[in-house]
């Protein structure tokens, strides 16, 4: 596949400049050449029809709907008008049953007898593209099965600022990461004929004040380089809607900014509708000429029964405030979707749930054997970054495990007792805010890992007290600490964290938790939670292991333990970096400020740690397995007329005793010349996860595309494959380099 990139220029305060194609530029005595980037194409997942035809039949239908019926079908009725969180009305005339429009990225908010999956930072933390592509696939059947026809997600905001509150809805901290993880949960729910939406575009990467006034200033480099490109994988992979974000972007609201929209649709090709975040359109008039297709959740305000569009749009378009043409183009857009997953034949299931009155929920189970898929990708990102031995668990070892902590616990007021998870209540395995679900069931740690103990005649103590802590562990043979933080979005405050975090410590003094015990019996660290969690213990001489397993949705106690007793052998990978101390990351939320700027340009987490030259205390990509892994015969072979990609392979062997998932990474360092000035760092380009039996090897080959190599170059607006050397590393994380080589341009 291949993108046709405009050459756009965004300045903070003015209107885009286009420049002039331009076939060659000299730059530091170095010849670069603009390309029409060659793509990493698609797995074979899209079965729609093409957006081509999609279009000719909605256009057809545009006469048969007056301007009133236009206005409708591009404006929600509004909060709580309908059985979903967003409603358009349908139009009979033309066989539209209108849309339904749900949240989100772990499943379906509000809906009964349906999974809560793990959390996509989770899935992130597989680096497993089969994983990727069943979570969507998975989500997609549930959601059509409740007659969801839109869902609200997947998201990818970047988890910039470490306490970003709703960074457990994305990816992690890696543009290329986030863009696999995007474009396969994408194909994945899409391929059941349901509408994904990606969101939140863009640059909506802390939850303060950003329906308040914050401004995200950002330099194209970082724009196009780090936080457009999951949007552009999105477009590659089909993506039916995008939803802009609250916030401005470099002075101007995102859903009112034509610049953006300019290199959505125009740049990147976008064929589907954007929506408005919930009340995001400030103005109807500039909403609708920014390029925004679809005003949600219709009314002006929370309940207000105004609505900036609707028969107001109507109004706007007869004293010509805004031009015919582009509510045309709006309803096309939303029609031609809807037409394209085939939402138009008339079997599409009726929603059978109601978001506002839990009485009305018709009972239809959704859930089939998803639960399996849920510990399996609760296991499988479960991330082993300490181990000296104690791990995996068995009775010939240990005869008694205390397992400590308020986290290790089932909810004890009841299973979702908070709406929307607004509350500290028992083991973390999602986040809160209008993400959540309502939870069908949920493991417990304790439970878990007392189901795996009882055959093994294993006996288990356990308290959530934290001041009878030490002695429960004293009495026991080994101790799991199970420590939590939290985060959310920014309407609920828990704890005094309103949305973002506050800082990186373990909640509810669970430092001095883990320390207390750790004192007096040797102790494996269990963390939940959204992101980073610093651990100032790592090196107390008794903490013999731990574990970031994140919020893996509600299978979580059965995931931790299948990997803390070995039947499943730990390889799930950090998708962002732990340091060893807050100062040592490049951003802070800014909870007062409201001008966000994105100083570190392209040097986001490790990229910024590697620059500085700062030593992580866990790095991006790290994880550790019940095994060992070997890395041999680099080779790296030039594109030809039949493969348009390099073609990098490696020789992978399993040196230990026990069969493992290695996860094997590229990097990718561009020529020096094209580095900031705050220093230069490799990029990660691609990863694959790959079973080795115990002693034998694979050869695991990886792929870099001219997309790979291309960077953004402000000087002439547009991407550029430079002139010079290029260091290809492939290794076990960020860190942990194995094999280089160098290729020359």
């Amino acid at each position: 596949m291949r993108h046709a990139f405009a050459l756009i220029a965004i300045a903070a305060a003015a209107a885009p400049v286009i420049a002039a194609p331009i076939q060659h530029v000299r730059r530091n005595n170095v010849v670069v050449d603009l390309v029409n980037l060659d793509k990493r194409p698609l797995p074979g997942f899209d079965n729609h029809v093409s957006w081509d035809y999609a279009y000719s039949e909605a256009k057809k239908l545009l006469p048969l709907l007056s301007q009133e019926n236009k206005s409708d079908i591009v404006t929600g009725v509004g909060w709580t008008n309908g059985f979903c969180v967003g409603n358009i009305r349908e139009m009979p005339q033309i066989g539209f049953q209108g849309l339904c429009l749900q949240d989100g990225p772990v499943g379906m908010r509000f809906a009964d007898l349906a999974t809560t999956f793990s959390t996509p930072i989770n899935l992130a933390a597989t680096f497993d593209k089969a994983l990727m592509f069943k979570q969507g696939l998975f989500k997609g059947k549930e959601q059509r099965g409740k007659g969801v026809q839109v869902t609200l997600g997947p998201g990818m905001n970047f988890l910039r600022a470490p306490e970003g509150g709703r960074s457990w809805e994305s990816y992690g901290a890696d543009p290329f990461l986030q863009s696999w993880a995007a474009r396969l949960e994408i194909l994945g729910i899409q391929s059941n004929g349901v509408i994904a939406t990606a969101k939140h575009f863009i640059l909506n990467d802390q939850e303060h004040n950003r329906q308040t006034g914050s401004d995200s200033q950002v330099g194209r480099r970082a724009l196009y380089e780090v936080y457009l490109r999951p949007f552009i994988a999105s477009v590659d992979a089909g993506v039916g809607a995008v939803m802009c974000s609250y916030n401005k972007v470099n002075g101007t609201l995102a859903c009112h900014n034509p610049a953006l929209y300019e290199i959505l649709k125009g740049e990147l090709g976008f064929k589907g509708f954007v929506m408005t975040d919930w009340w995001g359109g400030r103005d109807g008039i500039k909403t609708a000429l920014a390029g925004v297709d679809m005003m949600m959740a219709g009314d002006s305000d929370l309940g207000s029964g105004f609505s900036l569009w609707g028969q107001n749009l109507t109004a706007l378009v007869k004293n010509g405030s805004v031009p015919v043409e582009r509510v045309d183009d709006m309803v096309t857009r939303v029609l031609a979707t809807w037409i394209r997953m085939g939402q138009d034949d008339g079997t599409y299931p009726k929603v059978n749930f109601n978001s506002w009155n839990t009485s009305f929920q018709s009972s239809v189970n959704v859930q089939g054997r998803h639960k399996d898929h849920v510990r399996a990708v609760g296991a499988a990102s479960s991330v082993l970054v300490k181990n000296t031995g104690s791990l995996p668990l068995s009775n010939a070892t240990y005869k008694t495990i205390a397992v400590i902590g308020e986290d290790a616990f089932g909810p004890a007021n009841g299973l979702n007792k908070c709406p929307d998870k607004g509350c500290v209540d028992g083991t973390v395995a999602q986040g809160w805010g209008s993400g959540t679900t309502v939870f069908p069931y949920i493991v417990a740690p304790v439970d878990g890992i007392s189901d795996k103990a009882k055959p093994q005649n294993i006996t288990i103590l356990s308290t959530k007290d934290n001041a009878v802590a030490p002695s429960v562990a004293a009495k026991a043979d080994i101790a799991i600490v199970f420590g939590f933080a939290n985060s959310g979005e920014g309407y609920i405050t828990i704890d005094g964290n309103e949305g973002d975090r506050n800082d990186l410590s373990l909640w509810h003094n669970g430092d001095a938790l883990v320390k207390s015990v750790a004192d007096v019996q040797k102790t494996i660290v269990v963390i939940h939670s959204p992101g980073p969690v610093l651990a100032p213990w790592v090196d107390h001489p008794n903490i013999t292991a731990i574990i970031y397993a994140g919020m893996p949705g509600q299978e979580t106690g059965n995931a931790i333990a299948d990997v803390l007793f070995g039947d499943v052998n730990p390889s799930g990978r950090l998708p962002y970096t732990v340091g060893v101390q807050r100062s040592d990351y490049a951003v802070n939320v800014k909870y007062t400020e409201l001008n966000l700027t994105y100083d570190e340009g392209i040097l986001i987490d490790y990229r910024w740690f590697e620059a500085q030259n700062k030593t992580p205390a866990f790095a991006f990509g790290h994880g550790l397995s019940y095994t060992k892994f070997d890395y041999s015969k680099l080779n790296v072979e030039a594109p030809n007329a039949d493969r348009k990609a390099y073609k990098v392979s490696v020789n992978v062997t399993n040196s230990g005793k026990v069969d493992g998932h290695e996860v094997v990474q590229l990097y990718l360092a561009l020529p020096t010349w094209t580095c900031q000035s705050q220093g230069c760092a490799k990029e990660l380009r691609d990863f694959e996860r790959v079973h080795i039996k115990a002693g034998e090897t694979a050869t695991v080959s990886l792929h870099l595309y001219k997309e790979d190599l291309a960077f953004y170059d402000v000087v002439t607006s547009g991407w550029v494959v430079p002139k010079g050397d290029f260091v290809v590393s492939v290794g076990a994380s960020s860190a942990d380099i194995r094999q280089t080589e160098t290729i020359t341009l």
